[in-house]
């Protein structure tokens, strides 16, 4: 058998050169974003799935969820997993898009959904019996290149089947991990050939004996966290209340992997209970932030024209004038350069088109919850 040989550059222009070939050889065995540098802006321009938050779509770095990808969202219960997968919906039916809902934990609430933009009679909705049919269903639907988005909801719902026809209390050990790594190898590819974008929610539990470190762990084994091109940990910060009543909650998300931008990056949102992502508070903080809209004590103002005074008379304002709100969003969408990406096409239009080939750190990450 052949020995590897290694050859020691000699000076830095050498280093660089052997730098640049390694980084080409690793890009050309694991697929373009398996290696890059930090201060990258964009690696490449990516055909996106919009996330229905302005602040979520900058950290991404490509301007929303990449299509021909795998996506997981992972939390704590009730953080707004699912409310961040409905927005992705609702944003690629508004393109044109088809979207289907894999409900594996029964739960879904189609008014909430109608509620947060979603187009309820054109939404494929499947309830499986067992996380086979469901991932079943799920590669059929990918498979028949006609889906622009799908959600599988919960992993941690995903029960085998030999499971559900089991006693209580039988050991299963690694079922779930088993099914899981099965069904990824077999429709990773199938998703980048036909640029769908497949959200997978997940669940966190605790490892037991950890002295060290976070303790949390995903379910479903290792193999999503892998597979995935993007994993966002979303995080219930501090409440928001109109007097004594509580009407939502900020929200916090970071990027902990990402293979198409640099990772890292967080983002901060109102979810407003039956709004969803409440876009009037996040274009007014993010207004504030860059210097769009000037602050003088406790007055709202953009230019010449003042907006109010106080935060909700800020919002009041931007309400009442959709045109004043769709200038100052643009300003922000400039500033954050999140306009660059590719916008969504439906199936159907891409039909007349040439194909688009798309190039295929585990990272625990905690946020202090303020409540």
């Amino acid at each position: 058998m052949a020995k590897k040989t290694i050859t020691v550059a000699s000076s830095a222009a050498e280093k660089l050169k052997a730098l640049q070939s390694a980084m080409s050889k690793i890009e050309k065995d694991f697929g373009k974003g398996s290696i890059m540098k930090m201060g990258d802006q964009q690696i490449e321009h990516v055909e996106v799935v919009p996330s229905g938050s302005i602040g979520l779509d900058y950290a991404l770095g490509v301007g929303g969820y990449p299509r021909g990808r795998i996506i997981e969202i992972y939390g704590p219960e009730s953080s707004g997993k699912t409310t961040l997968a409905i927005h992705a919906i609702a944003e690629a039916q508004k393109a044109g898009g088809t979207a289907a809902f894999i409900d594996a934990e029964h739960a879904f609430d189609r008014f909430y959904a109608q509620d947060l933009g979603v187009d309820i009679d054109n939404l494929l909705i499947s309830q499986p019996d067992n996380g086979e049919q469901a991932l079943e269903i799920a590669d059929q639907l990918i498979r028949s290149s006609a889906i622009d988005i799908i959600v599988i909801d919960s992993v941690a719902a995903l029960t085998p089947k030999a499971e559900i026809e089991g006693d209580m209390g039988d050991n299963k050990v690694g079922l779930q991990a088993r099914l899981m790594s099965q069904a990824l190898r077999k429709i990773t590819s199938t998703i980048a050939k036909t640029n769908t974008t497949c959200i997978f929610i997940n669940q966190l539990r605790e490892k037991i004996g950890v002295m060290f470190g976070s303790p949390e762990t995903t379910t479903g084994g290792n193999a999503l966290k892998f597979y995935s091109s993007v994993r966002l940990d979303i995080r219930r910060g501090s409440k928001i209340k109109d007097g004594d009543e509580v009407v939502g909650f900020n929200t916090k998300v970071k990027v902990v992997k990402n293979k198409v931008a640099p990772p890292f990056k967080q983002c901060e949102f109102e979810i407003a209970f039956g709004v969803g992502i409440s876009r009037l508070g996040e274009v007014a903080d993010l207004g504030v932030d860059l210097e769009i809209i000037k602050k003088s004590g406790s007055w709202y103002s953009y230019g010449a024209t003042k907006l109010g005074q106080g935060r909700e008379g800020l919002k009041r304002t931007l309400s009442d004038n959709p045109e004043l709100m769709d200038e100052i969003t643009a300003k922000i969408k400039e500033a954050l350069q999140g306009d660059k990406a590719l916008p969504l096409k439906s199936k159907a239009d891409a039909d007349d088109e040439d194909e688009v080939d798309n190039d295929n750190l585990d990272t625990d990450t905690d946020f202090d919850d303020e409540d």
